[in-house]
């Protein structure tokens, strides 16, 4: 009887608190729910490219994402090498990663010759960091973000190209999977060698290599590549596979998703306009990706790979990278509803 009289007032204590606490406790409730992102079946997620205006360490990610209201996550190598105390972090900040001001729609990241030096000297320090370090804290920040509900699907490391490393490859599948990812991403190469070497230490880890294509992007630009490896997929843009034009449309989109699905691992959703209308980067829902149709699609077929919001467009004046991918995520979910 006593416990039952102390556990009712403590109980008639703590709501006490709740109610006079009110507007402020509700806030705070608030920030602190997990988020998720997961609708119909269909994993929204975003990459941490979308937040690269902003402060891009770990524990601004996670508040970016509770308040997009993202759970799950392509992240990129410099947030994870920054916390995981590569000397090499955070000497190119992610937001100079992008297009350079005024670039053509599409125009892959451009540097000065100052900007190269320092990429040069950076990729030699991330290179001897890489082989060596240990796969702890990863495992810890797997665990950070878990903790927060976020899941981490891909992981996006800038150590996979025709420059870098064995080692440094080696080391991208095994912090992929200290993260819980599935997969690394990275740019579609153009030399047939590359995605061979990319799907053979893939293979040896179990973990996918997914491809990004930009306006290079065909219904058979990944064949060779997917033939190479069974550990070789997609990392597909339906943003960039529209604006290239040519034989690229809604119906083929639609049709090539169908067809590789079950070696897609990712996917990034932006809305591009096409290759007649200028390939812009617009607000979801005002340009000519059929990004409706690509979730119901994935909702329909109950496919398992997550759509991945990648903010490319001009952010207002009068908002910012967060408030826009929570719009995105509210895109998404009328579109699964």
């Amino acid at each position: 009887m006593t416990n039952q009289k102390t556990n009712s007032r403590r109980k008639f204590l703590t709501q006490s608190a709740f109610l006079g606490a009110g507007v402020f406790l509700s806030k705070d409730i608030l920030a602190l729910a997990k988020a998720d992102s997961k609708f119909s079946g269909v994993q929204i997620g975003t990459i941490t490219y979308s937040f690269r205006s902003l402060p891009t360490d770990v524990d601004k990610i996670i508040e970016y994402c509770k308040q997009a209201g993202v759970s799950a996550l392509e992240l990129m190598g410099e947030t994870a090498e920054a916390y995981a105390g590569s000397p090499a972090a955070n000497t190119m900040p992610m937001r100079m990663m992008g297009p350079p001001p005024g670039a053509a729609p599409g125009q892959r990241p451009q540097m000065t010759d100052e900007q190269r030096k320092a990429m040069a000297e950076r990729m030699q320090k991330g290179r001897e960091w890489r082989e060596t370090v240990s796969m702890d804290k990863f495992v810890e920040l797997r665990k950070k973000f878990k903790d927060a509900g976020i899941s981490i699907y891909a992981y996006k490391p800038n150590a996979l190209g025709e420059n870098n490393s064995d080692g440094e490859i080696e080391y991208a599948m095994k912090a992929a999977k200290a993260l819980g990812a599935t997969s690394v991403t990275v740019e579609l190469p153009t030399k047939p060698e590359q995605s061979k070497r990319l799907g053979d230490i893939a293979a040896k880890h179990k973990v996918y290599v997914g491809y990004h294509a930009h306006l290079q992007a065909t219904d058979t630009a990944w064949d060779l590549a997917l033939s190479q490896s069974p550990y070789n997929s997609l990392n597909l843009d339906c943003g960039h596979y529209i604006a290239a034009g040519g034989s690229n449309t809604k119906e083929s989109l639609l049709k090539l998703i169908e067809a590789k699905h079950d070696r897609i691992t990712s996917m990034h959703l932006k809305d591009r306009t096409t290759k007649e209308k200028g390939q812009k980067n617009l607000v979801w829902g005002t340009g000519d990706t059929p990004i409706i149709e690509v979730l119901q699609l994935m909702k329909k077929k109950k496919y398992k790979f997550p759509a991945t919001i990648e903010l490319e467009y001009e952010v207002p004046t009068d908002s910012d990278a967060v408030k826009e991918v929570a719009k995105c995520v509210e895109y998404a979910k009328k579109a699964l509803s």
